[in-house]
């Protein structure tokens, strides 16, 4: 087990560096200049090249590199662009509001795609397994961001029940208005990511369903109910799993249009602005962490198929 994690941790090491290094890579790629971008195009040649040299853009690409890299390694991601603060700062003012819009978001695909998945693979010719089975398609077919524009004008614009733009709320601080604020933009990606978790659930459970050992089960008079519940699910989820835990690891940077459409002051939202601003440093540094974050996810998800299945050796 120790000899697995130190493996994982070192492989994790290996590819954040080299995200590291595509991030830095791509980020230059970006056409524009910042200097341009903050000065105006009616800046100086001189004035042009002191920004650059503030910004620590004077050097190669390669010294550029090592120099933010080594700062990175210590905790310091550099100062914004544009704010002058702390990237490390701007990153966790933004990160609680994208976790707590991911934690709804995962809460209701997990609420209605486990059962979803479950009704369509043991009843999936009655009359609710087909209806679900279209919600399935739909879910899979409809975009995120044009189902949250549908949420908008037809519960905020026209029924006045919700909010069309969502604040931060803190969820410890007003549950209610955490809900209040949260769940248009969580039920828009909740709905495709449900219906992915509910596919793989279903596909899953529908092939143990016909293996040897839960014909035993039954054989046995083991209940119904606990022969889905002890045997069938528990292999089932396995790779449920995987899709959950890469849904998450999605969740913390890839909800941009999501936050964008609902003007929710996340980390998404903060790159999206970042990225049209070329502040560099600012956009280095949330990609970096979101590729950690997706790295370490992807860890814990592998630890935790050695809890739901002591067939698997993490060795």
């Amino acid at each position: 087990m120790y000899g697995y994690l130190v493996r994982r941790l070192l492989q994790f090491a290996a590819v954040l560096l080299l995200g590291s290094i595509a991030v830095w890579g791509f980020t230059f790629a970006l056409p524009g200049d910042p200097a341009t971008v903050l000065l105006g195009p009616d800046a100086s040649e001189a004035e042009l090249e002191a920004t650059r040299e503030r910004l620590g853009l004077g050097g190669s690409i390669v010294e550029q590199y090592v120099s933010w890299i080594g700062h990175a390694v210590a905790g310091d991601l550099g100062d914004s662009y544009y704010s002058g603060q702390p990237v490390v700062g701007e990153l966790l003012d933004r990160i609680p509001a994208t976790v707590q819009l991911a934690g709804f978001a995962m809460a209701l695909t997990l609420l209605i795609g486990v059962p979803v998945g479950i009704v369509v693979a043991l009843r999936p010719y009655a009359v609710v397994g087909r209806v679900l089975q279209g919600y399935l398609t739909a879910g899979l077919a409809v975009p995120a961001f044009w189902l949250g524009l549908l949420l908008i004008i037809v519960l905020a614009v026209q029924l006045r029940w919700l909010p069309a733009s969502s604040d931060f709320v803190p969820l410890w601080q007003d549950p209610g208005g955490a809900l209040t604020a949260t769940i248009l933009p969580a039920t828009a990606i909740a709905v495709h990511t449900s219906s992915v978790t509910a596919r793989f659930l279903a596909t899953s459970l529908g092939e143990v369903m016909g293996k040897d050992y839960i014909r035993t089960a039954r054989a046995k008079g083991v209940p119904e109910r606990d022969v889905i519940r002890r045997h069938a699910l528990r292999n089932a989820s396995l790779p449920t799993v995987t899709i959950v835990g890469l849904q998450l690891g999605g969740f913390l940077g890839g909800t941009v249009v999501i936050e964008a459409v609902f003007n929710y002051p996340g980390l998404g939202r903060l790159l999206y602005t970042a990225i049209g601003e070329r502040d560099y440093a600012l956009v280095q540094g949330g990609v970096l962490f979101v590729v950690a974050a997706f790295l370490l996810l992807n860890l814990l998800v592998d630890v935790f198929y050695a809890v739901l299945d002591p067939r698997i050796r993490l060795t």
